[in-house]
Protein backbone atom coordinates (compact mmCIF):
# COMPACT_ATOMS: atom_id res chain seq x y z
CA UNK A 1 0.00 0.00 0.00
CA UNK A 2 1.45 3.35 -1.04
CA UNK A 3 1.13 6.59 0.90
CA UNK A 4 -1.75 8.72 -0.41
CA UNK A 5 -0.93 11.98 -2.20
CA UNK A 6 -2.12 14.16 0.69
CA UNK A 7 -0.07 12.22 3.23
CA UNK A 8 2.91 12.20 0.89
CA UNK A 9 2.82 15.99 0.60
CA UNK A 10 2.70 16.34 4.39
CA UNK A 11 5.62 14.02 4.94
CA UNK A 12 7.68 15.70 2.28
CA UNK A 13 7.41 19.14 3.85
CA UNK A 14 10.33 17.88 5.87
CA UNK A 15 12.63 17.70 2.81
CA UNK A 16 13.59 20.04 0.01
CA UNK A 17 14.02 17.88 -3.10
CA UNK A 18 13.94 18.95 -6.69
CA UNK A 19 11.04 17.16 -8.35
CA UNK A 20 7.73 15.50 -7.51
CA UNK A 21 9.01 12.28 -9.01
CA UNK A 22 12.03 12.32 -6.72
CA UNK A 23 9.86 13.14 -3.72
CA UNK A 24 7.54 10.22 -4.41
CA UNK A 25 10.49 7.89 -4.79
CA UNK A 26 11.93 9.06 -1.46
CA UNK A 27 8.67 8.42 0.40
CA UNK A 28 8.07 5.06 -1.24
CA UNK A 29 11.64 4.04 -0.47
CA UNK A 30 11.22 5.06 3.18
CA UNK A 31 7.93 3.17 3.51
CA UNK A 32 9.50 0.10 1.97
CA UNK A 33 12.35 0.36 4.49
CA UNK A 34 9.90 0.75 7.40
CA UNK A 35 8.05 -2.41 6.31
CA UNK A 36 11.24 -4.39 5.88
CA UNK A 37 12.21 -3.43 9.44
CA UNK A 38 8.88 -3.66 11.29
CA UNK A 39 6.94 -6.02 9.02
CA UNK A 40 3.79 -5.30 7.01
CA UNK A 41 1.67 -5.19 10.17
CA UNK A 42 4.16 -2.87 11.84
CA UNK A 43 3.47 0.12 9.58
CA UNK A 44 0.13 1.92 9.34
CA UNK A 45 -1.13 4.74 7.13
CA UNK A 46 -4.76 4.36 8.20
CA UNK A 47 -6.39 7.67 9.09
CA UNK A 48 -7.95 6.29 12.29
CA UNK A 49 -4.60 4.95 13.51
CA UNK A 50 -2.80 8.19 12.67
CA UNK A 51 -5.45 10.27 14.45
CA UNK A 52 -5.28 8.01 17.52
CA UNK A 53 -1.54 8.69 17.69
CA UNK A 54 -1.85 12.43 17.08
CA UNK A 55 -3.46 13.41 20.37
CA UNK A 56 -3.27 12.85 24.10
CA UNK A 57 -5.63 13.74 26.96
CA UNK A 58 -4.95 17.47 26.60
CA UNK A 59 -7.07 20.18 25.02
CA UNK A 60 -4.58 20.56 22.16
CA UNK A 61 -6.06 19.59 18.82
CA UNK A 62 -5.17 16.37 17.08
CA UNK A 63 -1.99 16.62 14.96
CA UNK A 64 -1.73 13.21 13.28
CA UNK A 65 1.58 11.88 12.00
CA UNK A 66 1.93 10.80 8.37
CA UNK A 67 2.76 7.23 9.28
CA UNK A 68 2.79 5.13 12.45
CA UNK A 69 5.38 2.39 12.99
CA UNK A 70 5.20 -0.33 15.65
CA UNK A 71 8.75 -1.52 16.39
CA UNK A 72 9.21 -4.69 18.44
CA UNK A 73 12.71 -4.15 19.83
CA UNK A 74 15.37 -1.49 20.26
CA UNK A 75 17.17 -2.65 17.11
CA UNK A 76 14.05 -1.90 15.06
CA UNK A 77 13.65 1.50 16.76
CA UNK A 78 17.26 2.29 15.86
CA UNK A 79 16.88 1.10 12.27
CA UNK A 80 13.70 3.13 11.66
CA UNK A 81 15.31 6.18 13.27
CA UNK A 82 18.23 5.88 10.85
CA UNK A 83 15.81 5.93 7.90
CA UNK A 84 14.05 8.98 9.33
CA UNK A 85 17.39 10.70 9.90
CA UNK A 86 18.49 9.99 6.34
CA UNK A 87 15.33 11.55 4.89
CA UNK A 88 14.85 14.29 7.54
CA UNK A 89 11.50 12.91 8.75
CA UNK A 90 10.39 14.12 12.22
CA UNK A 91 10.24 11.44 14.94
CA UNK A 92 7.48 11.42 17.57
CA UNK A 93 7.60 8.78 20.37
CA UNK A 94 4.23 7.47 21.62
CA UNK A 95 3.52 5.44 24.75
CA UNK A 96 -0.09 5.34 25.97
CA UNK A 97 -1.25 8.85 25.00
CA UNK A 98 -2.15 9.85 28.58
CA UNK A 99 -0.12 13.08 28.58
CA UNK A 100 -1.73 16.43 29.31
CA UNK A 101 0.35 18.93 27.32
CA UNK A 102 0.01 17.94 23.66
CA UNK A 103 3.37 16.20 23.66
CA UNK A 104 2.51 13.57 21.04
CA UNK A 105 1.08 15.88 18.35
CA UNK A 106 2.94 15.65 15.04
CA UNK A 107 3.27 19.40 14.55
CA UNK A 108 5.41 18.95 11.45
CA UNK A 109 4.02 15.59 10.37
CA UNK A 110 6.51 12.76 10.28
CA UNK A 111 6.76 9.30 11.78
CA UNK A 112 5.17 8.25 15.08
CA UNK A 113 6.99 5.47 16.92
CA UNK A 114 4.23 3.60 18.81
CA UNK A 115 6.07 1.51 21.41
CA UNK A 116 3.21 -0.63 22.70
CA UNK A 117 4.66 -3.88 21.27
CA UNK A 118 7.76 -3.51 23.43
CA UNK A 119 6.03 -4.62 26.61
CA UNK A 120 8.42 -6.90 28.46
CA UNK A 121 9.65 -6.76 32.03
CA UNK A 122 13.26 -7.65 31.29
CA UNK A 123 15.31 -7.86 34.46
CA UNK A 124 13.98 -8.06 38.00
CA UNK A 125 16.51 -8.08 40.84
CA UNK A 126 14.44 -8.57 43.97
CA UNK A 127 17.40 -8.49 46.33
CA UNK A 128 18.62 -5.23 44.78
CA UNK A 129 15.18 -3.56 44.61
CA UNK A 130 15.35 -2.71 40.89
CA UNK A 131 13.78 -3.72 37.60
CA UNK A 132 14.29 -2.93 33.91
CA UNK A 133 11.26 -2.55 31.65
CA UNK A 134 10.49 -1.78 28.01
CA UNK A 135 8.39 1.25 27.00
CA UNK A 136 5.14 -0.68 26.54
CA UNK A 137 5.04 -1.68 30.22
CA UNK A 138 2.60 0.43 32.20
CA UNK A 139 2.60 1.28 35.89
CA UNK A 140 -0.27 -1.09 36.70
CA UNK A 141 1.20 -3.90 34.59
CA UNK A 142 4.50 -3.68 36.46
CA UNK A 143 2.86 -3.76 39.86
CA UNK A 144 0.75 -6.75 38.78
CA UNK A 145 3.96 -8.50 37.72
CA UNK A 146 5.53 -7.69 41.10
CA UNK A 147 2.51 -8.72 43.16
CA UNK A 148 4.02 -11.95 44.59
CA UNK A 149 7.50 -10.54 45.19
CA UNK A 150 6.72 -8.24 48.11
CA UNK A 151 7.88 -5.27 46.01
CA UNK A 152 6.10 -2.42 44.23
CA UNK A 153 6.75 0.70 42.20
CA UNK A 154 4.97 3.56 43.98
CA UNK A 155 5.10 6.51 41.54
CA UNK A 156 1.44 6.96 40.67
CA UNK A 157 0.31 9.77 38.34
CA UNK A 158 -3.25 8.46 38.32
CA UNK A 159 -3.39 7.35 34.70
CA UNK A 160 -2.06 3.91 33.78
CA UNK A 161 0.78 5.49 31.87
CA UNK A 162 3.78 3.74 30.32
CA UNK A 163 6.80 3.82 32.60
CA UNK A 164 9.15 5.09 29.90
CA UNK A 165 6.60 7.80 29.08
CA UNK A 166 6.50 8.69 32.77
CA UNK A 167 10.28 9.02 32.67
CA UNK A 168 10.07 11.18 29.55
CA UNK A 169 7.75 13.66 31.32
CA UNK A 170 9.28 13.33 34.81
CA UNK A 171 5.87 12.30 36.11
CA UNK A 172 5.00 12.00 39.78
CA UNK A 173 1.62 11.98 41.55
CA UNK A 174 0.11 11.23 44.92
CA UNK A 175 2.99 9.19 46.40
CA UNK A 176 5.78 11.64 45.53
CA UNK A 177 5.89 13.23 48.99
CA UNK A 178 7.20 9.89 50.39
CA UNK A 179 8.81 8.11 47.41
CA UNK A 180 9.86 10.92 45.10
CA UNK A 181 9.14 11.58 41.42
CA UNK A 182 10.38 9.67 38.37
CA UNK A 183 13.52 11.80 38.48
CA UNK A 184 14.51 10.21 41.80
CA UNK A 185 13.50 6.69 40.80
CA UNK A 186 15.18 6.14 37.43
CA UNK A 187 18.60 4.48 37.68
CA UNK A 188 19.43 4.05 34.00
CA UNK A 189 17.91 4.57 30.55
CA UNK A 190 18.42 3.09 27.14
CA UNK A 191 17.82 5.84 24.58
CA UNK A 192 17.79 5.87 20.79
CA UNK A 193 19.01 9.22 19.45
CA UNK A 194 17.74 10.93 16.31
CA UNK A 195 20.44 9.31 14.12
CA UNK A 196 19.70 5.81 15.48
CA UNK A 197 22.60 5.71 17.95
CA UNK A 198 21.78 3.64 21.06
CA UNK A 199 22.92 5.19 24.35
CA UNK A 200 22.87 3.79 27.89
CA UNK A 201 22.85 6.84 30.14
CA UNK A 202 24.54 5.18 33.14
CA UNK A 203 26.48 2.56 31.20
CA UNK A 204 25.06 -0.62 29.67
CA UNK A 205 23.50 -2.86 32.30
CA UNK A 206 24.59 -0.69 35.21
CA UNK A 207 22.19 -0.15 38.11
CA UNK A 208 23.95 1.24 41.19
CA UNK A 209 21.77 2.90 43.81
CA UNK A 210 23.98 5.98 43.56
CA UNK A 211 26.82 7.27 41.40
CA UNK A 212 28.99 10.34 41.02
CA UNK A 213 30.54 9.17 37.74
CA UNK A 214 30.50 11.86 35.07
CA UNK A 215 27.64 13.98 33.83
CA UNK A 216 24.14 12.92 34.88
CA UNK A 217 22.91 11.82 31.45
CA UNK A 218 20.03 9.87 32.96
CA UNK A 219 18.38 12.97 34.37
CA UNK A 220 19.09 14.86 31.15
CA UNK A 221 16.64 12.55 29.38
CA UNK A 222 14.17 12.31 32.28
CA UNK A 223 11.72 15.12 31.54
CA UNK A 224 13.00 15.70 27.98
CA UNK A 225 9.55 14.84 26.54
CA UNK A 226 10.90 12.98 23.52
CA UNK A 227 12.86 15.96 22.24
CA UNK A 228 16.30 14.42 22.74
CA UNK A 229 15.71 10.72 22.04
CA UNK A 230 13.38 7.73 22.31
CA UNK A 231 13.50 5.95 25.68
CA UNK A 232 13.46 2.21 24.95
CA UNK A 233 14.31 0.85 28.41
CA UNK A 234 14.27 2.22 31.93
CA UNK A 235 15.75 0.75 35.09
CA UNK A 236 13.69 1.69 38.14
CA UNK A 237 14.02 1.63 41.91
CA UNK A 238 11.56 -0.64 43.67
CA UNK A 239 10.33 -0.58 47.27
CA UNK A 240 9.11 -3.13 49.75
CA UNK A 241 5.35 -3.25 50.12
CA UNK A 242 4.61 -1.74 53.55
CA UNK A 243 3.45 -4.09 56.29
CA UNK A 244 0.41 -1.90 56.86
CA UNK A 245 -1.38 0.95 55.08
CA UNK A 246 -4.14 3.12 56.42
CA UNK A 247 -5.90 6.11 54.87
CA UNK A 248 -7.94 8.91 56.40
CA UNK A 249 -9.95 11.97 55.44
CA UNK A 250 -10.01 15.19 57.44
CA UNK A 251 -12.13 18.31 56.80
CA UNK A 252 -11.01 21.84 57.65
CA UNK A 253 -12.64 25.24 58.11
CA UNK A 254 -10.26 26.92 55.64
CA UNK A 255 -7.56 26.39 53.03
CA UNK A 256 -5.03 27.95 55.42
CA UNK A 257 -5.85 25.40 58.15
CA UNK A 258 -5.48 22.46 55.76
CA UNK A 259 -2.12 23.64 54.38
CA UNK A 260 -0.81 24.61 57.83
CA UNK A 261 -1.56 21.05 58.95
CA UNK A 262 0.34 19.68 55.96
CA UNK A 263 3.45 21.75 56.69
CA UNK A 264 3.38 20.88 60.39
CA UNK A 265 2.98 17.15 59.68
CA UNK A 266 6.02 17.24 57.41
CA UNK A 267 8.02 19.32 59.91
CA UNK A 268 7.24 16.83 62.67
CA UNK A 269 9.01 14.10 60.72
CA UNK A 270 5.94 11.98 59.99
CA UNK A 271 6.85 9.96 56.86
CA UNK A 272 3.46 10.58 55.30
CA UNK A 273 2.91 8.49 52.15
CA UNK A 274 0.22 10.68 50.58
CA UNK A 275 -1.34 13.97 51.57
CA UNK A 276 -3.78 15.39 49.04
CA UNK A 277 -5.83 18.59 49.15
CA UNK A 278 -9.28 19.07 47.62
CA UNK A 279 -11.10 22.39 47.84
CA UNK A 280 -14.81 22.65 48.58
CA UNK A 281 -15.80 22.67 44.88
CA UNK A 282 -13.69 19.60 44.18
CA UNK A 283 -14.93 17.60 47.15
CA UNK A 284 -18.51 18.41 46.15
CA UNK A 285 -17.81 17.18 42.62
CA UNK A 286 -16.22 13.98 43.97
CA UNK A 287 -19.21 13.40 46.27
CA UNK A 288 -21.57 13.61 43.30
CA UNK A 289 -19.46 11.59 40.89
CA UNK A 290 -18.33 8.82 43.26
CA UNK A 291 -21.47 8.64 45.44
CA UNK A 292 -19.69 9.86 48.58
CA UNK A 293 -20.92 12.08 51.41
CA UNK A 294 -17.91 13.98 52.75
CA UNK A 295 -18.39 17.51 54.16
CA UNK A 296 -18.14 20.16 51.45
CA UNK A 297 -15.19 22.05 52.93
CA UNK A 298 -11.43 22.09 52.25
CA UNK A 299 -10.30 18.51 52.77
CA UNK A 300 -7.12 16.46 53.15
CA UNK A 301 -6.83 12.83 52.01
CA UNK A 302 -3.96 11.19 53.93
CA UNK A 303 -2.23 7.82 53.79
CA UNK A 304 0.28 6.26 56.18
CA UNK A 305 2.64 3.34 55.43
CA UNK A 306 4.72 1.29 57.86
CA UNK A 307 4.57 -1.32 60.60
CA UNK A 308 1.55 -1.51 62.90
CA UNK A 309 3.50 0.19 65.69
CA UNK A 310 4.94 2.97 63.54
CA UNK A 311 1.51 3.64 62.03
CA UNK A 312 0.07 4.22 65.48
CA UNK A 313 2.73 6.86 66.18
CA UNK A 314 2.30 8.52 62.77
CA UNK A 315 -1.48 8.66 63.05
CA UNK A 316 -1.45 10.04 66.60
CA UNK A 317 0.97 12.82 65.64
CA UNK A 318 -0.96 13.72 62.49
CA UNK A 319 -4.31 13.70 64.27
CA UNK A 320 -3.02 15.97 67.04
CA UNK A 321 -1.75 18.44 64.42
CA UNK A 322 -4.91 18.50 62.33
CA UNK A 323 -7.14 18.97 65.37
CA UNK A 324 -4.98 21.83 66.61
CA UNK A 325 -5.74 23.53 63.28
CA UNK A 326 -9.49 23.03 63.56
CA UNK A 327 -9.63 19.82 61.55
CA UNK A 328 -12.37 17.25 62.02
CA UNK A 329 -11.87 13.77 63.49
CA UNK A 330 -10.30 11.41 60.96
CA UNK A 331 -12.64 9.28 58.87
CA UNK A 332 -10.72 6.05 58.44
CA UNK A 333 -10.21 3.71 55.50
CA UNK A 334 -8.34 0.73 56.91
CA UNK A 335 -9.16 -2.26 54.72
CA UNK A 336 -7.91 -2.42 51.09
CA UNK A 337 -11.38 -2.16 49.58
CA UNK A 338 -12.25 1.05 51.45
CA UNK A 339 -8.80 2.56 50.79
CA UNK A 340 -9.03 1.78 47.10
CA UNK A 341 -12.47 3.40 46.95
CA UNK A 342 -11.12 6.54 48.62
CA UNK A 343 -8.13 6.88 46.29
CA UNK A 344 -10.17 5.99 43.24
CA UNK A 345 -12.38 8.95 44.11
CA UNK A 346 -9.26 11.14 44.24
CA UNK A 347 -7.92 9.82 40.94
CA UNK A 348 -11.37 10.26 39.36
CA UNK A 349 -11.30 13.98 40.21
CA UNK A 350 -10.68 14.75 36.51
CA UNK A 351 -13.91 13.00 35.51
CA UNK A 352 -15.76 14.38 38.51
CA UNK A 353 -14.83 17.91 37.42
CA UNK A 354 -15.97 17.25 33.85
CA UNK A 355 -19.29 15.92 35.16
CA UNK A 356 -20.01 19.35 36.66
CA UNK A 357 -20.66 20.54 33.09
CA UNK A 358 -21.61 17.66 30.79
CA UNK A 359 -20.46 18.12 27.22
CA UNK A 360 -17.54 20.35 28.22
CA UNK A 361 -13.81 19.63 28.13
CA UNK A 362 -11.32 19.71 30.98
CA UNK A 363 -7.86 21.26 31.15
CA UNK A 364 -5.56 20.87 34.13
CA UNK A 365 -3.16 23.55 35.31
CA UNK A 366 -0.01 22.31 37.05
CA UNK A 367 1.79 25.00 39.05
CA UNK A 368 4.03 24.21 42.00
CA UNK A 369 5.24 26.64 44.68
CA UNK A 370 7.19 26.51 47.94
CA UNK A 371 4.96 25.12 50.69
CA UNK A 372 4.83 28.42 52.58
CA UNK A 373 3.29 30.10 49.51
CA UNK A 374 0.58 27.49 48.99
CA UNK A 375 -2.24 29.05 51.06
CA UNK A 376 -1.80 32.46 49.42
CA UNK A 377 -1.74 31.18 45.86
CA UNK A 378 -4.76 28.92 46.37
CA UNK A 379 -6.80 31.72 47.95
CA UNK A 380 -5.84 34.16 45.17
CA UNK A 381 -6.60 31.52 42.54
CA UNK A 382 -10.07 30.84 43.93
CA UNK A 383 -10.78 34.58 43.93
CA UNK A 384 -9.60 34.79 40.31
CA UNK A 385 -11.90 31.91 39.31
CA UNK A 386 -14.94 33.53 40.89
CA UNK A 387 -14.22 36.99 39.48
CA UNK A 388 -13.96 35.58 35.96
CA UNK A 389 -16.93 33.20 36.20
CA UNK A 390 -14.84 30.09 35.60
CA UNK A 391 -15.33 26.51 36.76
CA UNK A 392 -12.05 25.21 38.17
CA UNK A 393 -12.17 22.88 41.18
CA UNK A 394 -8.76 22.51 42.86
CA UNK A 395 -6.95 19.31 43.79
CA UNK A 396 -3.33 19.19 44.82
CA UNK A 397 -0.35 17.23 46.06
CA UNK A 398 0.09 19.67 48.91
CA UNK A 399 3.04 17.82 50.41
CA UNK A 400 4.97 18.97 47.33
CA UNK A 401 3.34 22.40 46.89
CA UNK A 402 1.84 21.21 43.59
CA UNK A 403 -1.85 21.75 42.78
CA UNK A 404 -4.16 21.57 39.80
CA UNK A 405 -7.13 23.67 38.74
CA UNK A 406 -9.26 21.33 36.70
CA UNK A 407 -10.68 23.88 34.30
CA UNK A 408 -14.00 22.85 32.76
CA UNK A 409 -14.69 24.80 29.58
CA UNK A 410 -17.11 24.79 26.65
CA UNK A 411 -14.89 24.17 23.59
CA UNK A 412 -17.47 25.89 21.38
CA UNK A 413 -17.42 29.14 23.36
CA UNK A 414 -14.50 31.29 22.11
CA UNK A 415 -15.06 33.94 24.76
CA UNK A 416 -14.87 31.40 27.60
CA UNK A 417 -11.83 29.75 26.03
CA UNK A 418 -10.14 33.15 25.96
CA UNK A 419 -10.95 33.77 29.64
CA UNK A 420 -9.54 30.35 30.57
CA UNK A 421 -6.37 31.05 28.59
CA UNK A 422 -5.86 34.39 30.36
CA UNK A 423 -6.56 32.75 33.72
CA UNK A 424 -3.99 30.00 33.20
CA UNK A 425 -1.38 32.58 32.18
CA UNK A 426 -2.09 34.63 35.31
CA UNK A 427 -1.91 31.54 37.50
CA UNK A 428 1.43 30.44 36.06
CA UNK A 429 2.93 33.90 36.47
CA UNK A 430 1.55 34.07 40.01
CA UNK A 431 3.46 30.86 40.75
CA UNK A 432 6.63 32.20 39.13
CA UNK A 433 6.37 35.37 41.23
CA UNK A 434 6.32 33.13 44.32
CA UNK A 435 9.54 31.36 43.26
CA UNK A 436 7.63 28.37 41.90
CA UNK A 437 7.30 26.66 38.53
CA UNK A 438 4.72 26.65 35.75
CA UNK A 439 4.67 22.83 35.72
CA UNK A 440 5.22 20.47 38.63
CA UNK A 441 4.60 17.17 36.84
CA UNK A 442 2.79 17.45 33.49
CA UNK A 443 5.65 18.86 31.46
CA UNK A 444 5.95 21.74 28.99
CA UNK A 445 4.76 20.22 25.71
CA UNK A 446 3.18 22.81 23.43
CA UNK A 447 1.40 25.12 25.82
CA UNK A 448 4.05 26.22 28.30
CA UNK A 449 7.01 27.03 26.06
CA UNK A 450 6.78 30.79 26.55
CA UNK A 451 6.35 30.33 30.30
CA UNK A 452 9.45 28.11 30.36
CA UNK A 453 11.45 31.00 28.93
CA UNK A 454 10.16 33.30 31.67
CA UNK A 455 10.88 30.70 34.34
CA UNK A 456 14.43 29.76 33.34
CA UNK A 457 15.66 32.93 31.66
CA UNK A 458 17.46 33.47 28.38
CA UNK A 459 20.82 32.01 29.40
CA UNK A 460 19.39 28.72 30.66
CA UNK A 461 17.23 28.37 27.56
CA UNK A 462 20.35 28.90 25.43
CA UNK A 463 22.11 26.08 27.29
CA UNK A 464 19.10 23.82 26.74
CA UNK A 465 19.04 24.73 23.06
CA UNK A 466 22.74 23.93 22.82
CA UNK A 467 22.11 20.47 24.26
CA UNK A 468 19.25 19.95 21.81
CA UNK A 469 21.45 21.04 18.88
CA UNK A 470 24.24 18.70 19.98
CA UNK A 471 22.03 15.61 20.28
CA UNK A 472 19.55 16.42 17.50
CA UNK A 473 21.15 18.90 15.06
CA UNK A 474 18.42 18.36 12.46
CA UNK A 475 15.64 19.06 15.00
CA UNK A 476 13.85 15.80 14.16
CA UNK A 477 12.99 14.62 17.69
CA UNK A 478 9.46 15.71 18.59
CA UNK A 479 9.97 19.15 17.05
CA UNK A 480 8.42 22.33 18.50
CA UNK A 481 7.90 20.79 21.95
CA UNK A 482 9.49 22.25 25.11
CA UNK A 483 11.69 24.75 23.25
CA UNK A 484 10.17 27.40 21.00
CA UNK A 485 11.25 27.56 17.38
CA UNK A 486 14.18 29.93 17.17
CA UNK A 487 13.79 33.08 15.13
CA UNK A 488 16.66 33.40 12.66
Amino acid sequence: MLLGLTHRRCLLKCRSVKSQTTRSAVVDSALSAFRSICGEDGVSLAAAVREQHGKDESVHRCRPPDVVVFPRCVEEVSAVAKVCHKHDFPIIPFGTGTGLEGGVGAVKGGVCFSLRNMDQVLDLHQEDFDVTVEPGVTRKALNAYLRDTGLWFPVDPGADASLCGMAATSASGTNAVRYGTMRENVLNLEVVLADGTIVHTAGKGRRPRKTSAGYNLTNLFVGSEGTLGIITKTTLRLYGIPESMVSAICSFPSVQAAVDSTVQILQSGVPIARIEFLDDVMIDACNRFSSLSYPVTPTLFLEFHGSERSLEEQVNTAEDITQSNGGSDFQWARDPETRNKLWKARHDAWYAAQALRPGCKAYSTDVCVPLSQLPQIIVETKEDLMENRLTGPIAGHVGDGNFHCLMVVDPDDPEELHRVHLFTERLARRALAMDGTCTGEHGVGLGKRALLCEELGHTSIQVMQGLKDALDPKNLMNPEKVLQLRRV
